[in-house]
């Protein structure tokens, strides 16, 4: 599903939402997501999952094109790990 997709599905279930209402509620809730990710915060939604930072030293990688090495920095990369209902949900 796109954000614009779930944007519209908001406004569609709840008639009293404006389109633009529920496309300010969507954003809202994803900046305070990834404002919380920067903090190093972890996210859970209960039923759903959780939202973390995972930490990935520096590296030595190759181009697959040219076959040269090259340095790769550390990062945090964002993980999600789906929640015990959610599994269920999908597994059905």
């Amino acid at each position: 599903m796109t954000k614009s997709k779930l944007i519209n599905l908001l406004a569609a279930k709840f008639s009293q939402l404006v389109h633009k209402d529920a496309e300010m509620s969507v954003k809202v809730i994803l900046d305070a997501m990834s404002d919380s990710l920067k903090k190093n915060s972890r996210i859970e939604i209960r039923g759903f999952g959780s939202f973390s930072l995972n930490y990935r030293p520096a590296r030595i990688g190759r181009n697959p094109k040219t076959g040269e090495k090259v340095n790769i920095s550390e990062k945090n990369v964002p993980h999600f790990k789906a929640g015990k209902e959610l599994r269920k949900r999908v597994d059905k």
